[in-house]
């Protein structure tokens, strides 16, 4: 089996993310016509009544899928919205990892935060991937070993470079909460714990967005427990091809599982990970 080209499939991660991207702000002029319409009929929940997924998410997916299937045929497939997908079996050693819409809730309120994440996994390895932000059409992308960029429409493509911050103190620091109350309540705990020792917390909503910030400088740090591969997989590459160090659990686990991702730039990923391992939370939440 030849070794993939990981320049050419970040290509076709930014091509097809960007066309998703394009589709789901059409879509969701359409499904929701008014500021305080929730699209009622559009909508259903997975794994709480907190945790929607819209009629968009499943189309995004299918866009995708489609799209990657046609140009290439055999590789394997892990998205957020298929049903009875694994590990997606792959002819060719590359999987496809997609979150259609990271951050539904933003989506589903108006809220100006949220994106689509395509990556391509070897040896549920990332290789190459992409997450454009929707709202804004900004266009994340990395390669292994060959550095990672943004491409905005008014400033061009600049290369990413994670923060020069040195301590705790004086990090800008994200997270998130997962959608059952006994994770939240443990979440919050940590979240309160970190609070007085860092600059300041922020809760975004997306979390390949919250990566793909670390990646541009502006954040410092994410921690998070309890994401799915799809969540982190592009991100995680981005960040770490911008200099960030980065802890993620495989492409195996799933949200329920609580598995802690920490992705920082390298100072300030030091000093929280020996808070989060005093604390006790570099273990899971379950």
């Amino acid at each position: 089996m030849s070794v993939p080209d990981y320049a050419l499939l970040r290509d076709l991660a930014c091509d097809v993310a960007t066309s998703a991207a394009e589709m789901i702000r059409r879509r969701r002029a359409e499904v929701f016509a008014s500021s305080d319409d929730r699209g009622e009929g559009s909508v259903r929940s997975k794994t709480s009544e907190t945790d929607p997924v819209t009629v968009v998410d499943v189309e995004s997916e299918t866009l995708i899928r489609e799209s990657l299937a046609r140009l290439r045929p055999g590789d394997g497939f892990l998205g957020e919205e298929a049903t009875g997908n694994t590990e997606g079996t792959s002819e060719t050693g590359v999987v496809w990892v997609v979150d259609p819409i990271d951050g539904t809730v933003n989506f589903l309120y108006g809220v100006p935060a949220y994106a689509v994440s395509i990556a391509a996994q070897v040896d549920g390895r990332t290789v190459a991937g992409a997450v454009v932000d929707v709202p804004q059409g900004w266009v994340y992308s990395a390669a292994r070993g060959q550095g990672a960029t943004v491409q905005r429409a008014d400033q061009g493509t600049r290369e990413l470079r994670v923060s020069a911050t040195e301590s705790l103190g004086m990090a800008l620091v994200s997270t998130g909460f997962g959608y059952k109350a006994e994770r939240r309540i443990a979440q919050a705990r940590l979240a309160g714990t970190l609070l007085p020792i860092v600059r300041d917390l922020r809760r975004i909503g997306a979390a390949a967005l919250d990566l793909c910030l670390v990646a541009a400088g502006g954040l410092d740090a994410h921690v998070e427990h309890g994401l799915n591969p799809w969540d982190f997989a592009a991100g995680s590459l981005i960040a770490e091809e911008a200099g960030a160090l980065v802890r993620i659990p495989p492409t195996s686990a799933r949200s329920d599982q609580g598995e802690l991702v920490l992705v920082a730039t390298p100072k300030v990923y030091h000093e929280l990970a020996s808070v989060l391992e005093e604390l006790g939370f570099l273990e899971s939440i379950a």
